[in-house]
Formats: C-alpha cells, sequence, structure tokens
C-alpha cells in the first residue's frame, strides 16, 4: 500500500503545483479546477482502498488523519473560491494539502489492521472524521486571520476578509461541536463516563472555547479587527496542539487517545 501511496502523492502533488500555477493565469481557472478535481479524487481513491484494505477506516493513526486533511483542504478551498472568487484561498488550501502529504511521505506509515477494544466502536468514524473536517474548515479560517495580518502590517490596508473567515468558523465550530459531543457518547460507551478530564479531553475543551470567544468577540467589539486576526491564529494554535502537539507533551503520554503516532 506504500508503494501505491507514493505514486498518488506525487501524482496529487504534481497536479495541485500545476493548478495553483494556473489559478494565477487568468482565462485557465476552469482548467485549473479541474485538475484540481482529479488530485482529490485520486486521494479520495487511495483513502477508500486503504479502508477497504484494511478492513477498518483509516483514522486511528495520525499519519491517516492527515490523509483526510489533504482530501478535505482542497475541497474547502475549491468551494470557498466558487464563493468569493479569491484565487489566493484556493492556492493557500492546495499548498495546505500538499505539506500534509510530503509530511507523510518524509513519514511513511506503518498501516495495520488491528484496532484497539476502544476504537471498535460506532462512535470512532463520525467522531474522527467531522472533527478532521471541522479542523480543515478552521484551517481555512486561520489562512484567512493570516491574510488579514498581511493586509494590516505588510500592505497597510483596512482588513476586509474577516467576513469570509467568519463563514469558515461557523460551519467549522459547528463541526467541532458535534465532534465534543460524539466523543462523550464515545467516552460512555468505552470507559463508562462521558468526560474524565483527559488531557485530550480538556485541549478539546479548550479549542472549543478558543473559538467560541472568538465568535463573541466578532460579535461584541466589530471593529477591532486586528485583534480578530490574533485570537484567530491564536485559536488555530491551540487546535494545533490539540491535535498532535499533544503526543509531544509529557501529560499527553498519560492520555487514553495517545494511540498511535
Amino acid at each position: 500500500m506504500w508503494d501505491q501511496f507514493i505514486y498518488i502523492s506525487i501524482i496529487c502533488v504534481l497536479l495541485w503545483t500545476l493548478s495553483s500555477g494556473l489559478y494565477l493565469t487568468k482565462g485557465y481557472e476552469k482548467y485549473a479546477s479541474s485538475i484540481t478535481i482529479i488530485g482529490v479524487l485520486g486521494m479520495a481513491y487511495f483513502i477508500i482502498s486503504l479502508w477497504m484494505e484494511l478492513d477498518r477506516p483509516p483514522l486511528r493513526t495520525l499519519g491517516e488523519t492527515r490523509l483526510w486533511y489533504s482530501l478535505f483542504m482542497p475541497i474547502i478551498g475549491l468551494i470557498a473560491y466558487y464563493r468569493w472568487r479569491y484565487s489566493w484561498i484556493i492556492i493557500y488550501s492546495l499548498i495546505m494539502g500538499i505539506v500534509f502529504l510530503m509530511i507523510n511521505v518524509m513519514h511513511p506509515e506503518n498501516y495495520q489492521k488491528a484496532l484497539m477494544p476502544a476504537l471498535q466502536s460506532p462512535w470512532f468514524v463520525p467522531h474522527v472524521i467531522v472533527y478532521i473536517f471541522s479542523y480543515a474548515l478552521l484551517g481555512g479560517s486561520a489562512l484567512i486571520g493570516l491574510k488579514g495580518i498581511f493586509q494590516k502590517y505588510v500592505q497597510h490596508k483596512e482588513i476586509n476578509v474577516l467576513y469570509m473567515a467568519d463563514n469558515y468558523v461557523y460551519i467549522g465550530f459547528g463541526f467541532l461541536s458535534l465532534g465534543l459531543i460524539f466523543g462523550g457518547l464515545w467516552a460512555k460507551e468505552a470507559w463508562g463516563h462521558y468526560w474524565t478530564w483527559d488531557p485530550k479531553e480538556t485541549w478539546a475543551l479548550i479549542t472549543w472555547l478558543a473559538y467560541l470567544g472568538y465568535i463573541h468577540i466578532r460579535h461584541y467589539l466589530p471593529k477591532h479587527k486586528t485583534f480578530h486576526t490574533l485570537v484567530l491564529s491564536g485559536s488555530f494554535i491551540l487546535l494545533l496542539i490539540c491535535w498532535f502537539g499533544l503526543n509531544y507533551m509529557s501529560s499527553g503520554l498519560n492520555s487514553v487517545h495517545t494511540y498511535s503516532n
């Protein structure tokens, strides 16, 4: 399966690199979108094939979740591009997809069929997929936040992209909330308690509260746009800590959610 992943990854990287260049060329946007979709279909084919070969959803390890992130980011970028017609947002989304693919290429996965008992739950698939989809949406909002910082401090312009970030955050926060709920239901089934203040659970709650704070700040302090971009960027840093940074922290070593890197 690893050989197949190498070939598909190289093809996707080449396709998404080419489409990124075409998005910058007037008149070639349709070709760029078609090429992007071909790469997305290639990734979807590999994930489905891996799922069938392993006879389990490829969601157990960090490397497997990165596959889903590489799939979701270009899709979300395409949707945003056709909604707002900003080429930079689809290009950034493609770059993120390429980066996560290359991380997996440089750190090969040892795909195994076995799932530990805690993962053999009907809540496993919806919990993880909902979370990764929310991470992709919130990752897109972070890119928009960085765009706002660039407008403010480099171009010395008024920040005018946060309304796009809001759409990402509202939808992403909804899926993040679902992921938290599914996780509680899964924990009840696996360990007998909805919440145990496990390090992973705690950081998931911190991340959820950070984005809830952003939503409230945007509503009650609408004129403080620079502060909004900083909160948005900081919230995504917390999300990254929750996703994989916790695995490198001493507190994360005792987490029941640390299955494999």
